[in-house]
């Protein structure tokens, strides 16, 4: 067998060895989050498509005065939702807070004062988060782990922050614009065109809302639909 050698001249050789020496140092120091954009956990649409089921979601950081109403609604139709509130929310109106808990809904964290969450920096969004989780805390005595971002807005940073503090990053299938004042019979016809398997429908507090849930509520269940809290809706999706 025959063997080759080779000399590289002594610059030559030189830079070989710096570049090496470099590489090695950024690749040692590149943060992981950089190299897992968005992470394992990216923002979730909908959940899973083999169960007849989807979610009612509630975003609240204001409209007060239709809450008991929609309340009154989804217990008279035993159905489970998850509201996504506020912070700044939470900590004026404990007690419309611990309404829903006591009709055993899910309780979301929406961030502590709805700010654009795609604008934030890292810090700034977990501050948000954790602000918000510490005052419903207090409130309900429990942990959110679900966060709808308001406006629906996230960054690369946002998704990093939640996962930091694992939480799930919710969205929507389904976005009734219910804060447009459309009217009901467009709130009715937006989910009821768009129903399916796993679907998240996103609504508010609104009088036209509260209006249209019985109608909403006895369709799909008519369509043999379960609706049921996000966290059900996500259970057993990776």
């Amino acid at each position: 067998m025959t063997f080759y050698s080779f000399k590289l001249p002594k610059k030559m050789l030189s830079f070989v060895v710096f570049f090496i020496v470099v590489m090695t140092w950024v690749f040692c120091k590149t943060p992981s989050f950089d190299i897992q954009t968005f992470g394992q956990r990216k923002p979730i649409y909908e959940g899973r498509k083999d169960k007849k089921m989807m979610a009612l979601t509630c975003n609240v950081a204001w409209g007060n005065e239709y809450i008991p109403n929609l309340l009154n609604i989804f217990k008279d139709k035993s159905v489970e939702a998850t509201f996504f509130v506020e912070g700044r929310w939470a900590e004026n109106n404990p007690k419309l807070l611990k309404l829903i808990k006591d009709n055993e809904h899910e309780i979301g964290n929406h961030g502590y004062s709805h700010a654009h969450h795609a604008q934030l920096s890292y810090e700034q969004n977990l501050n948000e988060i954790k602000r918000a989780e510490q005052i419903i805390e207090e409130i309900t005595g429990e942990k959110t782990i679900l966060f709808a971002p308001p406006y629906g807005e996230f960054s690369e940073l946002t998704v990093k922050a939640t996962e930091t503090m694992n939480y799930r990053l919710i969205m929507w299938s389904i976005d009734t614009i219910d804060w447009k004042k459309p009217g009901v019979e467009y709130i009715v016809n937006k989910i009821l065109d768009n129903a399916g398997n796993g679907k998240i429908v996103l609504m508010h507090p609104t009088e036209d809302t509260v209006r249209a849930m019985p109608t909403v509520i006895e369709n799909l269940k008519r369509q043999g639909f379960k609706l049921t809290t996000v966290s059900e809706l996500l259970s057993g999706n990776n």
